[in-house]
Parts: structure tokens; sequence; C-alpha cells
């Protein structure tokens, strides 16, 4: 195994860690609220916590990936994310797992985006969209320990226990990304000039990326992007099941396997897809949204009135639609000089992680204002709530088709953002 590939696993595995923190509160809910008496209000906060967290920390992070390098910025925040960690696994009331979560949020937030920053250095263009789809696809897994391995390991050992153990693995894999991760291929000198670029570079760089128009339509569509994925995967995919389609817990649960088996599928394949089929992360990442908003709009009515038979089949779709937002990482790569890319990257992440927090407490709203009966809220209640994400999405497409196209392929038609 190459050098590049050998630290590819390891920031691949700290971001499998990072995407296990964000999904975990799912499954402890329960002993959560019985351990620290928390209450719906509490339990819901400290599930947002870790999103605002990580959302806020983008702000600093891409200036600082620029000025220092992913490696150095990866291994001190993650420090925090172990503090995060022992501190959560510890906590005796609800004031001790909010520092926590907010600690675990903080610390995660710059591993995808320092592993990227490091890859610009060590895999070519075509190269970089495959191996920024691989990367998620390791950390989706992430996803699936933090369901019934977590619950597993939670009902042996205990909620405490478990987590300490997860600190412990965390502090391994620093150990392990000292030793194996080069910020680059080439001579240390040329790590020491990343080091030492003067601050006024950097703030530079920054304002030349808000500057960009191109820039907010591509914010614009990545937060109506993961906004769509997170209503039905982070939320409130598995109620409407329940209560508007009158499958059980368990076979909701199967269905929102299938858009996660979806989703790791695509990530695999996004790279490949877009080299040798669409030519371009911007083609790839139109059809893919494409077929997100088709497969969303399931969720104002038809869902209801598909045979139960074609439902895994259409969230395994949806998965593989969603999976066509990791192109917006090689977009950025493409759109923007090497030295700013810590900045671009991050600057629109922060939108990415912005709809994840606030897309599910405004279909909350909406969905409250439903009277609930004992079968739970009426179908009309997810209609209205899902009509955000959807409307959102499809003005987000719109809008999206003014960017021009960065990629080398299309420069005869398009001189970039």
């Amino acid at each position: 195994m190459s050098h590049r590939w050998r630290l590819f696993s390891v920031l691949s595995f700290l971001y499998l860690l990072a995407y296990f923190y964000r999904v975990s509160m799912a499954v402890l809910a329960g002993d959560l609220s019985r351990d620290l008496a928390l209450d719906a209000v509490q339990l819901g906060t400290l599930s947002g916590a870790f999103f605002y967290a990580f959302a806020i920390t983008q702000l600093p992070l891409g200036p600082l990936l620029d000025r220092y390098g992913g490696k150095k910025i990866v291994l001190l925040t993650g420090l925090t994310t172990i503090c995060g960690c022992i501190l959560f696994a510890r906590a005796t009331d609800y004031p001790q797992a909010l520092l926590g979560r907010i600690l675990l949020g903080t610390g995660s937030a710059s591993v995808l985006m320092g592993s990227l920053r490091v890859f610009t250095n060590w895999f070519d263009r075509r190269e970089f969209g495959q191996v920024s789809g691989f990367i998620i696809a390791v950390g989706n897994i992430g996803n699936l320990a933090g369901t019934a391995p977590l619950a597993l390991a939670a009902a042996t050992a205990g909620w405490r226990t478990t987590f300490l153990v997860v600190a412990g693995i965390q502090a391994a894999a620093l150990l392990l990304a000292r030793v194996m991760v080069r910020e680059r291929p080439c001579s240390t000198a040329q790590d020491g000039d990343l080091q030492t670029a003067p601050p006024v570079r950097l703030l530079s760089g920054l304002r030349q990326v808000l500057a960009t128009p191109s820039y907010w339509l591509l914010s614009f569509l990545a937060f109506s992007w993961y906004a769509n994925y997170m209503a039905v995967q982070g939320l409130w995919g598995g109620p409407y099941l329940v209560d508007a389609v009158g499958l059980s817990t368990e076979g909701a649960g199967r269905m929102l396997l299938a858009t996660s088996l979806g989703f790791l599928v695509g990530c695999l394949c996004v790279g490949t897809v877009t080299e040798r089929l669409f030519r371009s992360p911007r083609r790839t990442l139109l059809c893919g949204q494409l077929l997100l908003l088709a497969c969303m709009s399931l969720f104002l009515g038809p869902a209801e009135r598909l045979p139960i038979q074609l439902l895994a089949p259409l969230f395994f779709l949806m998965g593989i639609a969603v999976s066509s937002g990791v192109s917006i990482y090689a977009m950025i790569r493409e759109s923007f000089p090497p030295a700013i890319i810590g900045s671009a990257l991050t600057a629109v992440n922060f939108f990415i992680l912005m709809g994840a927090a606030t897309m599910q407490q405004l279909m909350g709203g909406v969905i409250g204002r439903y009277g609930k009966t004992a079968a739970g809220y009426p179908g009309a209640a997810y209609h209205a709530a899902f009509l955000l994400p959807v409307s959102l999405l499809a003005l987000s497409i719109l809008l999206f088709l003014r960017v021009r196209d960065p990629h080398p392929a299309a420069k005869a038609n398009s001189a970039g953002l």
C-alpha cells in the first residue's frame, strides 16, 4: 500500500469516529433521559448542540487549515474530541453532558475538511473526486456503528463505559495520524512555507471566497442538499413512515437503513461516475439533485399510495441520489486556487451543517401545529413539513443552473466560477 493510501486509511478512520459521535444520540436517547433526568427539550438541545458547534467551528477553521495545514489542525482538535468524549461519558447532569457534546462537535469539525485539505496535496484533480467519495463512504460506516452496534455495546457494558472505550480508540487513532500522516509528499521546506504563510494572505483568501457570487449559489445548494437528507435520515423519516405510511418501527428502520446503504454505495461510485459518465462534478451534482428532488417529493403524499414492496428500492435510490452531493467538494477543488482550498471547503461546509441543524427544528414546528392522536400525527402534518425542504431544494437547483462549470472538460464553454 502506498503512503498516500495509508494516510487516507488513518484519516478516514478518524472521520468514521466523527460520524459515530454525530449519530449516537438516537440510540442513547432513552438511557440519557433516564440517567440524567432529561426532558424532551433538553434531549433535543443535547443532540442539536453537536451540529451547531460543528457548524460554527467551520468559520475560523478554513484560514487555520490554509495556514497550518490539515494534519496539525486535525491532531489538535482531536484532543478536544477526546476531552468531550470523556466529559460526556462521566457527565452527572445536563450541563456537563451539553458541554461534552459541544466539545465533541467542535473537535470533530475539522476531520473531513482537514483530510480533504491534505488530500489536495496527495491526489490530483481526477482522483480527488473519488477519494472524497471514499472517505465519506467510510464515515458512513460510523453511521451504521452508531445504530445497532452501539445499542448492543450500551446494553452490555453501559453507555458510559462505551464512550470511554471510544475515547481510547480516538487517542490511538490520533497517535497513528501523528506518525503516518504527512501534509504533502514534497520536502519539509514546503511544509514550513505553508506553516508561516502571512495572516493577511489568509484573510484575503477568505474574502476572495466570500466575494465569489457562485460560492453563494453553491452554498445554497449544499444547504438544501443536506437539509433534505437529514430531514429524512436524521429525524422525521422514521415518524413519517410509522404515522403516515403505517409501518412498524422496525419496518421504518429498514427503510432508513436502505437509504444509508444507498448513500454508502453511491459515495464509493460517485468519482467514477463523474469521470466516465458525466465528465464533470457540476453535471453529476445537478443530475443527482434532480433525482433527489423527485424522491423527496414522495413524502408529500405519493409514498403512502405506493406498494410497500417498492419503498425499500426507492429509499435505496434516494441514498444514491444523496451521494451526488459529495461532488460539491470536487467542484470546490476545481473552482478555487490551492492556497485557499481550506477556506473554500469550510465556508461551504458551514452551510451544509446549518442545513442539518435548522431544517429538523423548522419541520418540527410545522408538525407541532397539527393535533397528535393516539395513532400519531396525521399525514397532512408531514406533507406540510416536508414541503419546506422540497421547495428549498427546487429553488436551489434553479439557481444552481447559473453556476458555470469549472471542470477542465467544460472550459471551452465556460470560464469557470
